[in-house]
């Protein structure tokens, strides 16, 4: 009969990130059934109630901590690990500086320190009074957090353009500032090339393109997937632009988009058109075609070769149409599970058709961990995959994701792979990346699926399955 240990901890506070990473290292020890650490918010509290654990009273600012275990023995032991990880984050946290009084404010940090970017991590409740004391200071502001309300971003660019600074989110998942990555960056080699993106994933897949191809970039600013809504008016777009092109060492500017309002792309453009940089543009859902053309173009207009993208062939694959005939008619359906939302959304639009899921959108984000660093939901997603369909997934490399996500999503690609489901990966990354993409994606592909660089290539190739009996 299993043991369980469920512990509060009150006024305990650390980032979903560390408490995942942890909850994944007691969980592989021998013997632990369950391990999960985390903040005791209503949803994780909701959580651990359907795994079965009996909980006390906590709120949002404890720590709960709950294991279970087939011994007792193993139960302690799992425990004391736990306390040495927990120990270690706290250690971490604190380091040399916390004798000395660190600043309680933005606006405080910046006035004792010579500073021009705030990083604002917290949760979206809180980001707003963060990012604004930030501003107020002086500083540019990369909102990584998300589940702000658009009018709180409204307010923000509109007090940042009064102040002359840039926000670069909120929901900003990337960038790169002078060979700095932030948030989730890829490792990358410093060159001519400037990136305005509203999306993270589509500015890493087009500089790990031109990685590829030899060529760097000079700053990476994201301005968050909202930015060219209506609602906020690209108001961070316009002025990344401007600091672009304003930048001698930007030889070229590639402006990157999820679908952007179409009055907006159209302010956009006649901004772009007064520059003094050639811009290349990527905006989904308009002309401008997919990310890897809009990499392509870069190439050519640096006078550069572009190159034959990799991939890594499935060692076998499965007809998709033989053994969905009952179920779906002659062919079955093309299923997206993805982390990134551009590059959901690119492959929604170069596929035509098939069901596409985001599950870095806010309503799977919400108190959990960014799915590029836990594949907890896509995991369910493809084991729900019936027999004949396509499986389409991207996995996204770099500091801040999964470092080893291969290794997590494998066995799901291969139970899919064996009862019927092609999958097909397109691999983001760049040479430099710790997780090592060709390691990842021989991995990948060992397991059953087909392996492309190009998100783009990887849609068409996971369309031409459904489309053409094998």
């Amino acid at each position: 009969m299993s043991a369980d240990l469920v512990r509060i901890r009150t006024g305990v506070y650390h980032d979903s990130v560390s408490l995942m990473r942890v909850s994944q290292a007691v969980t592989a020890l021998p013997g632990v059934e369950v391990a999960m650490v985390a903040m005791a918010t209503e949803l994780n509290l909701g959580m651990a109630a359907e795994l079965g654990f009996d909980l006390p009273e906590a709120g949002p600012a404890d720590l709960l901590i709950a294991l279970r275990s087939g011994a007792a023995d193993t139960l302690e032991t799992a425990a004391a690990e736990l306390d040495r990880l927990l120990a270690a984050l706290t250690g971490a946290a604190a380091g040399p500086a916390a004798a000395a009084h660190p600043p309680r404010t933005v606006r405080t940090a910046a006035r004792d320190h010579a500073c021009t970017l705030a990083l604002v991590s917290v949760p979206g409740p809180y980001a707003f009074a963060e990012a604004m004391d930030a501003i107020e200071a002086g500083l540019s502001v990369m909102v990584f957090s998300d589940n702000v309300p658009v009018e709180q971003e409204v307010l923000l660019k509109r007090r940042a353009d009064e102040l002359d600074v840039l926000v670069m989110g909120p929901d900003c998942g990337t960038s790169v500032i002078g060979g700095a990555g932030l948030g989730f960056a890829n490792v990358l080699r410093p060159g001519p090339v400037g990136v305005v993106a509203a999306s993270g994933t589509g500015a890493q897949q087009v500089t790990c393109l031109l990685d590829s191809a030899g060529v760097g970039v000079s700053h990476v600013l994201g301005v968050g997937g909202r930015d060219l809504s209506e609602e906020v008016g690209g108001r961070s777009t316009l002025r990344a632009l401007q600091a672009l092109d304003a930048d001698p060492a930007t030889e070229l500017i590639v402006l990157i988009s999820k679908p952007p309002a179409p009055g907006v792309a159209h302010a956009v453009r006649e901004a772009v058109a007064m520059l003094g940089t050639p811009v290349v543009s990527a905006l989904l859902g308009t002309d401008a075609g997919d990310l890897t053309a809009a990499a392509e173009a870069a190439l050519r207009a640096l006078g550069a070769p572009v190159p034959v993208w990799r991939s890594w062939p499935a060692p076998s694959a499965p007809s998709a149409t033989s053994a969905t005939t009952c179920a779906h008619g002659p062919a079955g359906t093309l299923r997206g599970v993805y982390s990134g939302g551009t590059l959901c959304a690119e492959a929604r639009l170069v596929a035509g058709t098939g069901e596409f899921t985001d599950f870095g959108d806010d309503a799977y984000t919400r108190g959990r961990a960014h799915p590029m660093i836990d594949s907890t939901f896509r995991l369910e997603a493809l084991a729900e995959v019936p027999p004949g369909d396509v499986a389409l997934l991207d996995v996204v490399l770099g500091h801040g994701a999964d470092p080893d996500p291969s290794a997590r999503l494998a066995p799901g690609i291969a139970a899919a792979v064996g009862r019927g489901v092609p999958v097909v990966v397109a691999l983001i990354g760049s040479a430099g990346d710790p997780q090592q993409p060709d390691v990842q994606a021989e991995a990948l592909r060992s397991a059953g699926a087909a392996v492309f660089a190009s998100n783009a290539q990887a849609a068409r190739h996971a369309s031409g399955l459904l489309a053409s009996p094998r």
